[in-house]
C-alpha cells in the first residue's frame, strides 16, 4: 500500500476473499492511471506472481518500470493476488498458520490453482460486472493457471488472454543445480518436514528488510554480494539489477510458501512430468484411485495463452518450454526474449525490463483489448 501511495496511485484492499476451502485470500487493486482515471470501462487484469513472490513484485520497480503501473496508465483496470500462505494472505476461516501447522499448509501449488485462482477470477468479475479479464503469471503464476485451466476447463471462457512470463509445468530440464540435486532426495526431505514440523518456508521477516538495507543499498561496498546472491539462481545477470531496488524487493519479500509447494517442483525435475502432487502409493490410492498420480491435461487450455521464456532462466527451460507448446491447443504468442541474459527474477526487475519484454507485452494484450 505505501509503495503504491507513495508512486502517486490509487490503491484498494480487498480482503478475506473466502476459498471453497476455507483460505482468505488477499487482491490489491490499482483501479485507474495517474492522469486517466476517467475512462469509465476498463478491462481487468489479474496479476499473479511466482514461488516466494506476491503482489509487490509488480509495483517494486517504480512507475516508469512496473507492469502494474504501466497497465494502469494505459486503460487496464490491475488486480494482484496473493496465493494462499503468503504475506497478504496468511489467513484461514478455521485454521491458524502457526498453531495448525500440520492442515493449514497442507497444499501445493495444486490447490492454488485449483480454488485461489478460480476464486480470485470470479470476485473480480462479480465486482466489474464483466464475463472476461487478463491474466499475467510468473514462474508459478503460470503453473497455478495450467492447473486451474486444465481441471476446471469451464473458466477458460473467463480468460480474454493468458500471459506466461517464465512459463513454468514441465520441470524436467531446469538447470539450477540445487533444485536438481534436491529432487534426488524428495523422500528424504519428506520425513524431515514431518519429523521436525517444517510446513512453512521463507516467511516474511523484518531481519531480510533490514539486511537489504544494511548490506545492499548503492554504493555499499556488499552491494555485488546482493546483486549475486539475487540472480544466482535464476540466471547470473548483475547488468540487469539496480542495486537501489533491493531494499525496496526485500520489504515484501521473501513471502512465505508451503514445503509442499517446493516438494512438488522436485517431484516434476525427479518425473518429468506435469503431474499432481505424489503422496506415494497408498495415499494415492486413497485420493485418486491409482497408484501414481494423474498428469495435468494440458489439451484442456483452450483460452489463448501467450509465452514469454529466456535462454539464461534456469528454471524456466526452453526444452521444457518446447514441450509445453507443443502441448497448449490455444498458443497465440510464442516469443524468446532476444537479450541474452535475461534470467527468471528478470521478467519482474531488469533495469531494461519494459524494452526487452513489457512494450511486446503491451500490444499483445492491446490486440485482444
Amino acid at each position: 500500500d505505501e509503495i503504491i501511495t507513495a508512486d502517486g496511485y490509487h490503491v484498494q484492499n480487498h480482503i478475506d476473499i473466502k476459498t471453497e476451502d476455507g483460505y482468505l485470500l488477499t487482491l490489491h487493486r490499482i483501479p485507474s492511471g495517474k492522469n486517466n482515471s476517467d475512462i469509465k470501462r476498463r478491462p481487468s487484469v489479474l496479476l499473479m506472481h511466482g514461488l516466494l513472490g506476491g503482489s509487490a513484485d509488480w509495483v517494486s520497480m517504480g512507475p516508469e518500470k512496473s507492469l502494474a503501473y504501466l497497465l494502469a496508465d494505459r486503460g487496464f483496470d490491475v488486480w494482484m493476488g496473493n496465493a494462499r500462505g503468503t504475506t497478504w494472505s496468511r489467513k484461514h476461516n478455521v485454521l491458524d498458520p502457526d498453531v495448525d501447522k500440520q492442515d493449514y499448509w497442507n497444499f501445493s501449488w495444486h490447490e492454488i490453482g485449483y480454488y485461489d485462482l478460480p476464486r480470485l477470477i470470479d470476485y473480480i468479475l462479480e465486482n466489474t460486472k464483466s464475463e472476461q479479464l487478463f491474466y499475467v503469471g510468473h514462474s508459478q503464476g503460470t503453473t497455478s493457471f495450467y492447473v486451474m485451466a486444465s481441471e476446471r476447463p469451464e473458466y477458460n471462457k473467463k480468460i480474454k488472454l493468458a500471459v506466461s512470463l517464465a512459463p513454468v509445468a514441465y520441470v524436467e530440464n531446469v538447470k539450477y543445480r540445487l533444485y536438481r540435486l534436491l529432487s534426488n532426495f524428495i523422500q528424504t526431505a519428506e520425513w524431515l518436514m514431518k519429523r521436525f514440523n517444517i510446513y512453512e518456508l521463507f516467511r516474511y521477516s523484518e531481519f531480510y528488510r533490514f539486511l537489504a538495507l544494511d548490506a545492499c543499498k548503492d554504493g555499499n561496498e556488499t552491494e555485488d554480494t546482493c546483486k549475486n546472491l539475487l540472480s544466482g539462481g535464476t540466471g547470473k545477470d548483475v547488468e540487469q539489477i539496480n542495486g537501489t531496488i533491493i531494499p525496496v524487493i526485500a520489504s515484501n519479500s521473501p513471502s512465505g510458501a508451503s514445503t509442499k509447494q517446493f516438494l512438488h517442483f522436485l517431484q516434476g525435475i525427479k518425473s518429468g512430468e506435469f503431474k499432481q502432487y505424489d503422496h506415494g502409493e497408498f495415499e494415492n490410492l486413497l485420493k485418486y484411485k491409482q497408484k501414481t498420480p494423474p498428469s495435468y491435461n494440458l489439451t484442456q487450455i483452450t483460452a489463448p495463452v501467450a509465452l514469454y521464456y529466456a535462454k539464461n532462466d534456469l528454471k524456466s527451460d526452453i526444452i521444457d518450454v518446447q514441450r509445453l507448446t507443443e502441448e497448449l491447443p490455444n498458443v497465440v504468442v510464442k516469443h524468446l526474449i532476444e537479450y541474452e541474459h535475461f534470467n527468471h527474477m528478470d521478467y519482474l526487475f531488469a533495469i531494461d525490463v519494459v524494452k526487452f519484454l513489457y512494450n511486446d507485452i503491451l500490444n499483445c494484450m492491446n490486440m485482444f483489448t
